[in-house]
């Protein structure tokens, strides 16, 4: 296999590849801020409609992960990073000429199922170059760049409003997509060889999909995972409208919304810092119960009277907090049961995962009314029964392996 530093230095690797995850998020980030207008440009009958914008994306990426995962084995990684960005320049097209929600939404949905493509190349790619620790390594310093975005994409789509349109932004997406194009073409190299091509059959999908399914560890964590991402798809769907007409933020909504994304990016610092030494399941449970205990806190004080944005801003971050210390830690226990089938079983569980996420979370913006109760209570709620799941399952877990040494022991 050809080391990646024939071809390109560690650090231009690890930003191509930080860069081509970041897709996913600079379509929603950067959008966060235009929701509103664009609602009313588009008249949608409701302002809590605009919303649906960054679920529709969600949506495509979930049921492109089916795709693009399977067919990466079977065709190559460049092929369908290539296929992704295709798909993915179409729907912004797409999306800067919509006259009407229903336009926009298909465009944002096209969208989605281009960034599979992307985000899923890059799991592959850094697992067909590295193994073990270095790729451990080589993850966690491409999730460091790639957390960057979330925190500067909303003020730089402020900034696009300051002096043009809505649709301008969506043009940046189209020269963001060319530009990786461009760089993936003219630098990286295909990473699958030929002997470990795997073709693509639906009944694989299907198999998996058995697999992830009678697996209790896998499945349990994969509803949890889908507790957790909806909670945060609600968050998304609600604060523009949270921080923009409630608390009436205006034109600081972009760092207002940086500020507590910094905690994504902080917590998976301290998470590779605590896992080893409480472990993953324990840190899982933690964030479950700080989420929906600062959640009933809120949601008490917050059915009396609205909270001061300075509470609401530091709860806001808290959670955000817990978010980036599960995400990683529940995917990795939901897969670690899926050794033998590690590509097809992320493809499936984040596949599930994310159509129970956005089922949840669009349901919570939905009901958004003015206040921040709906909201809180949705996090209290998805909290709890993550928690609840997560106990169960770990009660079970401990008991099979208690009996599995006794055996052994016997044996």
């Amino acid at each position: 296999m050809t080391d990646v530093k024939n071809v390109m230095g560690n650090k231009e690797f690890i930003a191509l590849m930080a860069i081509m995850m970041s897709v996913v998020a600079i379509s929603i980030d950067a959008l966060l801020p235009a929701l509103g207008i664009i609602g009313r440009d588009l008249q949608v009958s409701h302002p809590n409609q605009a919303q649906f914008i960054i679920s529709a994306i969600f949506i495509g990426l979930a049921l492109g992960q089916l795709v693009s995962g399977p067919l990466s084995d079977a065709i190559g990684r460049k092929k369908v990073l290539f296929v992704g960005l295709t798909l993915y320049l179409f729907g912004s097209v797409i999306c800067v000429t919509a006259g009407s929600i229903e336009v926009m939404l298909t465009g944002r949905f096209i969208q989605g199922l281009g960034v599979s493509g992307p985000y899923l190349s890059v799991m592959s790619i850094v697992r067909d170059k590295y193994s073990g620790a270095a790729m451990a390594k080589i993850m966690s310093l491409v999730m460091m760049v790639f957390m960057t975005v979330p925190i500067l994409a909303p003020a730089l789509g402020q900034l696009i409003l300051a002096f043009a349109s809505w649709q301008t932004i969506f043009t940046l997406y189209i020269v963001y997509a060319i530009g990786i194009g461009t760089w993936a073409w003219l630098r990286l190299e295909e990473t699958l060889h030929p002997e470990n091509v795997v073709p693509f059959r639906v009944s694989n999908i299907i198999n998996g999909t058995i697999t992830v399914l009678s697996n209790k560890t896998t499945l349990c964590y994969t509803v949890v995972m889908g507790c957790i991402f909806g909670a945060l798809i609600g968050d998304l769907n609600s604060i523009p409208q949270v921080f923009q007409v409630q608390y009436a933020v205006g034109d600081m909504f972009a760092l207002y919304f940086g500020l507590q994304a910094f905690g994504l990016g902080v917590s998976s610092f301290i998470n590779s810092q605590l896992v080893e030494r409480f472990g993953m399941r324990k840190l899982c449970l933690i964030g479950a119960a700080i989420i929906s205990g600062t959640s009933a806190i809120l949601f008490i004080y917050s059915y009396f009277q609205d909270p001061p944005f300075f509470v609401f801003f530091a709860y806001g971050a808290v959670i955000l907090f817990c978010f980036g210390i599960m995400f990683g830690n529940l995917n990795a226990i939901a897969l670690e049961p899926m050794g033998h089938i590690a590509g097809l079983a992320a493809a499936i569980v984040g596949a599930l995962s994310s159509v129970l996420g956005i089922a949840l979370g669009t349901y919570i913006g939905q009901l958004y009314n003015g206040t921040i109760v709906p909201l809180v209570l949705g996090f209290m709620l998805l909290g709890a029964l993550a928690f609840i799941i997560m106990s169960m399952e770990n009660i079970s877990h401990a008991k099979s392996r208690a009996k599995a040494l006794c055996e052994e022991q016997v044996g």
